[in-house]
């Protein structure tokens, strides 16, 4: 098999991170070929309005127009790039992304915290043998720590928690050096919120049971290299594997305390960058480590780039082994929403089936959307009612915000919104340009998929009406000449005229028609 090269980027709080990577399909494993950084502080926010400043805007596009530049050096086969914490939380976040589309003609696809720590996690799998022993594995960002638990298989806890190193530095540090009441103040916010996302990990641990901890940031590479070159008087060139103490890392984090900026700067191996948000990147180590009941963390030099390097080779059927599991990432976590939120099982499957075959017959002749648009409108179909779980009252509207915030996993944000947005106009109203979650929808794209799909949608909810697999097959026949799509309708049981099915395609259609200009007819068909 021919080796493919791939880059991944990582569009970070603090920094911009690119890997190169050879794939070698028959093991199936990658080489890191190549690798690029910069310190873009993009989460440097305008104090007033809290948007991503120009100038960090800027300094973002100079260094992906340069990861681009290596990228394509080395006869890249696909550039894979995902935005993280600082872009997700910024009201001009979609507007940056269009802007990097438009003058690199590079796609940045944006992911929630969850599914940023999944992708740590394959990341962290890619590089390291758990042999079946849990592992906690923390990433600590610029903007936001990722805390997962796991033994090699199915993560048993994945969370994101907004407290990173650049976040804290800006919200606590008042003083250089850093003065003892901002350093109490930041330690108290910390433990505050990582008592709940530590707390619930711990739950996912078995009676006896001591996991491995793994630090996987550019915080813990400093540590662990400043700790290293004390104790040998060397930076190591590598640090994958290093492990340190809690107690070496609280002395460390009191010796950094004491120093001004310049002065941590100049400690061997630490950056200008690095030194301004170390304290507040170690802190964050500590407690964390403190709350977990943890005395050690070793290093792993891949997370979440090498992460999308490992997700892109499961979607693509290129690994086959104790990631197998992740083939199906999507479809279990749209499941394990509609078992939460107590969706009517039957009835969800019944209205995908239906999506999903109408989706496939008039594919090619009434629309051009592929298979990835396919899944979503499953997704969006399996969850259309999960409003329910709230209330009957305008459950579609409930819908919206249940799957748009439930962390579905293995999608990016713009799926995330696609979805909810097909679930929201499953009825009532269609999608008009006024409400706020269409508006969301980051292009025309996505929301041209709403605009199309949602009718589909629509009529498959319907021939479910009375929640009782009424109907049992649909077929359509198009004519081109008259303009007209028929739905032959195939009832499961011949005596039952299906008549509250009928009525409510006859009320539902009228989104379709519009859509896609023709006249739906609709035959009751025991032939099919």
């Amino acid at each position: 098999m021919v080796n493919r090269i791939l880059a991944a980027i990582d569009v970070g709080t603090n920094s911009i991170h690119m890997v190169v990577v050879r794939i070698q399909p028959e093991l199936p494993a990658f080489t890191i070929i190549a690798k690029e950084r910069a310190t873009v502080r993009l989460g440097d926010r305008d104090p007033e309005t809290g948007d991503l400043t120009q100038e960090a805007m800027e300094r973002a596009t100079k260094a992906l127009r340069r990861c681009q530049t290596l990228a394509h050096s080395l006869n890249v086969e696909a550039i894979l790039a995902v935005a993280t914490s600082a872009v997700r939380e910024t009201s001009n976040g979609p507007d940056f992304l269009r802007r990097i589309k438009k003058d690199l003609g590079l796609d940045i696809n944006l992911i929630a915290g969850v599914e940023e720590a999944r992708r740590i996690y394959l990341g962290v799998l890619s590089g390291m043998e758990f042999q079946g022993r849990p592992h906690v594995i923390i990433d600590i960002g610029g903007g936001s720590t990722e805390l997962i638990l796991g033994a090699g298989y199915e993560p048993r806890s994945l969370s994101s928690t907004k407290v990173g190193a650049v976040r804290l530095s800006a919200l606590f540090v008042t003083s250089d050096p850093i003065s003892s009441g901002d350093f109490k103040a930041m330690q108290a916010y910390i433990r505050g919120l990582l008592e709940e996302p530590t707390r619930v990990l711990r739950e996912n641990l078995s009676p006896g049971e001591t996991p491995v901890l793994v630090g996987t940031s550019g915080t813990i590479e400093a540590v662990a290299s400043l700790l290293a070159y004390e104790a040998s008087g060397e930076v190591p060139e590598r640090l994958g594997g290093h492990t340190v103490s809690l107690n070496a890392i609280q002395e460390l984090i009191q010796r950094l305390r004491k120093l001004n900026n310049a002065e941590r700067a100049a400690l061997p191996g630490m950056s200008e960058r690095r030194a301004e948000i170390i304290v507040a990147g170690a802190l964050i180590l500590q407690e964390a480590m403190i709350l977990l009941q943890l005395d050690e963390i070793s290093v792993c030099e891949r997370a979440l780039r090498e992460g999308i390097v490992v997700d892109w080779m499961l979607s693509h059927g290129l690994i086959d082994d104790r990631l197998r599991y992740q083939n199906s990432v999507r479809q279990r976590s749209v499941l394990h929403a509609a078992h939460k939120f107590r969706t009517h099982r039957a009835h969800g499957d019944r209205v995908a089936e239906f999506a999903v075959t109408l989706f496939d017959q008039l594919q090619g002749s009434l629309h051009d959307w592929d298979e990835a648009a396919r899944d979503l409108l499953w997704a969006a179909a399996t969850l259309h009612d999960v409003g329910s779980f709230i209330s009957n009252a305008a459950y579609h509207k409930h819908s919206y915000y249940l799957i748009r915030y439930g962390e579905l996993l293995g999608y990016t944000e713009p799926e995330i919104e696609t979805i909810a947005n097909l679930a929201r106009y499953h009825r009532k109203s269609p999608p008009k340009p006024k409400h706020d979650n269409y508006k969301r929808l980051m292009d025309k794209t996505y929301r041209q998929m709403v605009d199309q799909l949602h009718p589909i949608l629509r009529l498959a909810v319907a021939m479910d009406r009375r929640k009782l697999g009424a109907i049992a097959l649909v077929r359509c026949e198009l004519d081109p000449g008259l303009n007209r799509l028929s739905l032959h309708l195939k009832p499961n049981n011949l005596q039952d005229d299906c008549i509250l099915e009928l009525w409510s395609l006859e009320q539902n259609k009228t989104e379709f028609e519009k859509a896609f200009k023709l006249e739906v007819a609709l035959l009751l068909d025991p032939e099919g």
